[in-house]
C-alpha cells in the first residue's frame, strides 16, 4: 500500500511537470488548444464598447459614392474636415506614394486642422520602402522616451518584440499628423488575433549608432493624446497610461477583451461627407478612420470571426478606458494544471468506488470551469481551461491505470490466498476491498466455529497414509464448502479439525446465523458421506463443532513477509472448548449463550448446562443446536421439562423423566443428567478438568 502511494503521487507530479513545460514553453498544438478553449467565452459576455470612440468605414456606400479606392486624397481631407470637434484622429490608412501636390497638401492641411491626429505605419520583414532621414527624425518623435529610460531597471528589450523594417507616409503627411504609430499585430499560433501591441523596437536605418527605438502602437499613441500622459513601466509585466494599468505577455502585447460586432460605434464614411452627422456628434471622441470595403478592406481573422482591422484599435482602445483589458494569471494557471494533476491522486486515497471518482472528476472540472468563464465574464481574468483539462485527463489515465495494474496485482495475490477459504461471493468482495488485509489486527464480533473428528487416532490406525489422506480429503472437501456456503472464512485444518469464523475479512450479516447453518449443513454432509464409506467398507465418522460468538482480534498476523489471517483472543479458546464438551454429553454441534444470544432467525436448540471450562474462571451456559424435525422438537420439549424437574431439585422425578427421554429417543444429554443424578448432584455449574 505505502509504494502504491508513492507510485501514485510520482503519478501526480510527473503529470504536473508536464503541464507546466506545456504552459511556459507554449507547444503546439496544445497552445492552439489552449487558445480556442475559452474563444467561446466572448459571445457570453453583455459588455459593451465605449461609446466615446467612433469607428468611421469606408465602405460598401462609401466606394459606391466615390468609386473604388484608393481615393483623390482631397475627397479623406474633406471628410476629416468633419472632425475638428474631435479629441484624437486614427488614420488606420497609410499614404506611402506621393500623387499630385495639391491632393497631398489639401490631405496634411486637413490632419493639421485637427486638435490631434496619429497616423499610422506598417511594419515588415523586408523593406518596400526608403525611409528619408527626414521621415526617420519624424518618426523618433513618436517614440517612447520614458520607457527608453527606464532601460537599464527593466530590461525592456526582452519584453517588446522587434521589427527591422517600416513602410511609413509621405513627408508632408508625417509632418502634420500629431504623432506616427505602428498598425501592425502579431497572430497567435492558430492565426486568429487575440493580443494587441503597446510597442515594438525598430532600428533606426539612417542612424550611425544604429540604435533601437521604441515606437507605440497606434491606439497607444491615441491614449497619450487623449489622456496627456506618457506610457510609464510599472514592472517588467507591467505599464501604465495615466491611470490605466496594461498587463504584458512576453512581446509586450495586451490581451484584448472582444466585443460582439454590432455593438461597435460604426458609421459610414459617406455618412460624414454628407453631412448626416454634424460636428459636434464627435466632440470629444476618438475616432478610428479606416476600409472595411470589399478587397481594399483590411479584415482580420479572431476569436469572434472576421473583424476588420480598424476594430482592433477600437477594442484596445475601449478595454483600456472601460477597464475591460483581459488579464492572464500565470499563478492561477498553474494551481489549476496541479489542482487537476493531484485530484485523482486525493481521490483514489479517499473513494474506492471508480464511479464515485468518475462523477466527482466530472463535477470538480465543470465547477472550474463555470468559475473560469465567471471570472472571465465578471473578473475579465483569463485563466486557461485546456491544460487543467489535459492535467486531469493525463492523471486519470496515468493514476488509474496504475491502480488498475496495482488491483488486478493485488486481486491476483488475493484470489491465490484466498481462493481456498472464502465463498467466491466473499472473494469478490474482498478483491473489492482489499483494505481488509492489512498487516495487523482489528477488534471485531465474530461467530468462531470449531470441528473435529471423535477417534481420529483410532481411525488413523486403522489405515494406510495414502488411505488416510484420501479419506481426509473426502471429509474436508464438504465441510469446507459448508463453511464457504454460507459465507464463512477457513481460517485453517488443524490435523483433522477445521477452524472457521464468521464476519471476516468482509462483513456478513446476521454471522451468528451463518455460523449456526454452516453447523447444521456440515452434520448432514457428514451423514451423506457416512453412507459412502460404509459402501466402501470404511468406519462411519463422528465430529463434534463448537460455536462462540465474540469480540475477537482479526487481521494479519506476523511479518511482513510472512502472515496469515487469522483470529485470537479468549473468545476463540472458548469455542475450541466448547467444541471438546462435545463428547461430554455425545451430541454433535453447542453453541454458547452468547451465539444463541446473537440469532436473529429460528434455530432448534435446547439449553444444555453452565459450565467452567478448563482455563477460564466465568461459567458460561451452553445450547445444543439440533436439526429442526418433528422428533427433534419432541425431545426438546420433552427435555426442557425434565432439565425445569432437575432445577428444581426434584431429583427423583428429573430421573424418571430424563430416563423415558433415553427408552424413547436413546438421548445422549439425558443419559449426561442420568449419570450426574445418581452421582447424587443437583443441578449448578459444572467445572470442566480436561479440555
Amino acid at each position: 500500500m505505502r509504494f502504491r502511494n508513492l507510485y501514485l503521487f510520482l503519478g501526480s507530479v510527473a503529470v504536473l511537470l508536464i503541464g507546466i513545460y506545456l504552459y511556459y514553453s507554449k507547444a503546439e498544438p496544445f497552445k492552439s488548444y489552449s487558445l480556442r478553449f475559452s474563444d467561446s467565452f466572448y459571445s457570453l459576455q453583455d459588455k459593451k464598447p465605449s461609446k466615446d470612440i467612433v469607428f468611421i468605414a469606408v465602405d460598401e456606400p462609401s466606394v459606391n459614392m466615390f468609386g473604388r479606392w484608393p481615393w483623390n486624397r482631397d475627397i479623406i481631407a474633406k471628410g476629416l474636415d468633419q472632425l475638428v470637434e474631435s479629441d484624437v484622429v486614427l488614420m488606420d490608412m497609410i499614404f506611402s506614394e506621393e500623387t499630385n501636390s495639391f491632393s497631398d497638401q489639401k490631405l496634411a492641411s486637413s490632419l493639421s486642422s485637427l486638435p490631434a491626429s496619429v497616423c499610422g505605419f506598417f511594419l515588415r520583414k523586408k523593406a518596400t520602402q526608403n525611409i528619408s532621414v527626414y521621415q526617420e527624425e519624424m518618426l523618433v518623435d513618436s517614440a517612447l522616451d520614458r520607457l527608453l529610460s527606464q532601460k537599464s531597471e527593466h530590461n525592456d528589450k526582452q519584453i517588446f518584440a522587434e521589427a527591422k523594417y517600416t513602410e511609413m507616409n509621405i513627408e508632408p503627411i508625417l509632418e502634420a499628423c500629431s504623432m506616427s504609430g505602428a498598425f501592425s499585430t502579431i497572430r497567435d499560433s492558430d492565426q486568429l488575433l487575440r493580443s494587441y501591441p503597446v510597442a515594438y523596437f525598430i532600428e533606426e536605418s539612417n542612424s550611425a549608432e544604429k540604435r533601437e527605438l521604441l515606437y507605440p502602437s497606434l491606439a497607444v499613441q491615441a491614449l497619450r493624446l487623449k489622456l496627456n500622459a506618457d506610457v510609464e513601466r510599472v514592472s517588467d509585466t507591467q505599464v501604465k497610461i495615466d491611470k490605466y494599468l496594461l498587463d504584458l505577455d512576453e512581446k509586450g502585447f495586451v490581451k484584448l477583451n472582444f466585443y460582439k460586432r454590432g455593438d461597435y460605434n460604426q458609421i459610414s464614411f459617406a455618412d460624414v461627407i454628407t453631412k448626416r452627422y454634424d460636428k459636434n456628434y464627435f466632440k470629444n471622441k476618438i475616432v478610428i478612420l479606416g476600409i472595411t470595403d470589399i478587397g481594399a478592406g483590411d479584415m482580420r481573422a479572431t476569436p469572434i470571426g472576421e473583424l476588420p482591422g480598424p476594430l482592433l484599435h477600437y477594442t484596445f482602445l475601449s478595454n483600456v478606458l472601460n477597464g475591460h483589458l483581459l488579464v492572464e494569471r500565470s499563478d492561477l494557471n498553474i494551481v489549476a494544471i496541479a489542482f487537476f494533476a493531484f485530484l485523482p491522486f486525493v481521490l483514489l486515497l479517499v473513494f474506492k468506488p471508480l464511479f464515485i471518482r468518475a462523477v466527482v472528476y466530472f463535477i470538480s472540472y465543470l465547477g472550474f470551469y463555470y468559475l473560469i468563464e465567471h471570472l472571465f465574464i465578471d473578473k475579465y481574468i483569463l485563466i486557461d481551461g485546456f491544460l487543467p483539462l489535459l492535467s486531469l485527463i493525463l492523471s486519470v489515465l496515468i493514476l488509474e491505470g496504475l491502480e488498475f495494474i496495482y488491483q488486478e496485482k493485488n486481486s491476483k495475490f488475493i484470489k491465490g490466498a484466498f481462493s481456498n477459504y472464502l465463498s467466491k461471493d466473499l472473494l469478490n468482495q474482498l478483491v473489492k476491498d482489499p483494505d481488509a488485509l492489512k498487516l495487523g489486527g482489528d477488534k471485531k464480533e465474530l461467530s468462531i466455529l470449531f470441528s473435529d473428528i471423535r477417534g481420529f487416532t483410532t481411525i488413523s490406525e486403522k489405515l494406510e497414509p495414502d488411505e488416510l489422506i484420501r479419506l481426509l480429503n473426502r471429509y474436508f472437501t464438504p465441510m469446507t464448502d459448508a463453511v464457504l456456503d454460507n459465507y464463512g472464512m477457513l481460517d485453517k485444518y488443524i490435523g483433522d479439525a477445521v477452524m472457521a469464523f464468521f464476519n471476516a475479512p468482509i462483513n456478513v450479516k446476521d454471522h451468528a446465523d451463518a455460523s449456526c447453518r454452516s453447523a447444521l449443513v456440515m452434520i448432514d454432509a457428514l451423514n451423506k458421506l457416512n453412507i459412502e464409506l460404509k459402501v466402501d467398507g470404511i468406519d462411519p465418522i463422528y465430529i463434534g463443532i463448537g460455536i462462540n460468538t465474540a469480540e475477537v482480534i482479526v487481521g494479519n498476523m506476523g511479518s511482513k513477509n510472512r502472515f496469515n489471517y487469522t483470529i485470537v483472543g479468549d473468545g476463540v479458546n472458548l469455542a475450541s472448548r466448547v467444541e471438546g464438551l462435545t463428547k461430554n454429553y455425545g451430541v454433535n454441534i453447542l453453541i454458547t449463550e452468547f451465539t444463541k444470544n446473537a440469532l436473529n432467525s429460528t434455530f432448534l436448540v435446547r439449553e444444555v448446562e453452565q459450565v467452567v471450562v478448563k482455563g477460564k474462571a466465568e461459567a458460561v451456559l451452553l445450547y445444543e443446536l439440533l436439526e429442526n424435525t418433528k422428533e427433534n422438537k419432541k425431545i426438546v420439549k420433552s427435555f426442557t421439562e425434565a432439565l425445569n424437574v432437575y432445577k428444581n431439585g426434584d431429583l427423583k422425578n428429573a430421573l424418571y423423566l430424563f430416563n423415558v427421554l433415553v427408552d424413547e429417543y436413546n438421548d445422549s444429554v439425558s443419559s449426561y443428567f442420568i449419570t450426574l443424578i445418581n452421582d447424587g448432584k443437583k443441578y449448578g455449574i459444572h467445572t470442566m478438568k480436561t479440555k
